[in-house]
């Protein structure tokens, strides 16, 4: 994994937890302006998602760092991004662009951050998609 220093979002939660990962994934993007990305064509992919909270649970995680990882990297490495029903329900989302992509990993996390009793929060989500290009999606939400 590239060392690297991610932008964090500001916050007030006792406990700031970042995984790292990485996986491989093939897209195209269905629109004229995408040009040579309408064909489909691969990435690795590298994530960072940052996840907050203020209670630990009872093994003493906000979150497990293997959680973390089955829930994305299990589900997208080595798949076509446009194959996934998850890419397939809102409108604004069946283009997986590297911004849909990042909010859907953003969102899946989320979903089962919700079942947890600590209740940690998906704050932000770091989504390179080359050496030179990436998206920070941060998700709306009322502190709870």
């Amino acid at each position: 994994m590239i060392q690297q220093i991610y932008p964090s979002p500001a916050h007030d939660y006792l406990y700031e937890l970042h995984k790292d990962l990485h996986f491989a994934a093939a897209h195209y993007i269905p629109h004229e302006s995408a040009g040579a990305c309408q064909t489909m064509h691969g990435h690795t992919y590298f994530a960072d998602l940052t996840i907050a909270g203020d209670v630990l649970d009872d093994a003493g995680f906000l979150v497990n760092f293997s959680t973390i990882k089955r829930l994305v990297h299990d589900q997208l490495d080595h798949t076509l991004l446009n194959n996934h029903a998850i890419f397939g329900g809102k409108p604004e989302l069946r283009k997986p662009t590297t911004e849909v992509v990042a909010r859907v990993v953003c969102e899946m996390v989320q979903a089962h951050l919700n079942t947890l009793p600590n209740r940690p929060q998906c704050l932000q989500v770091y989504l390179r998609e080359t050496p030179s290009s990436y998206v920070i999606y941060r998700p709306r939400r009322e502190r709870t």
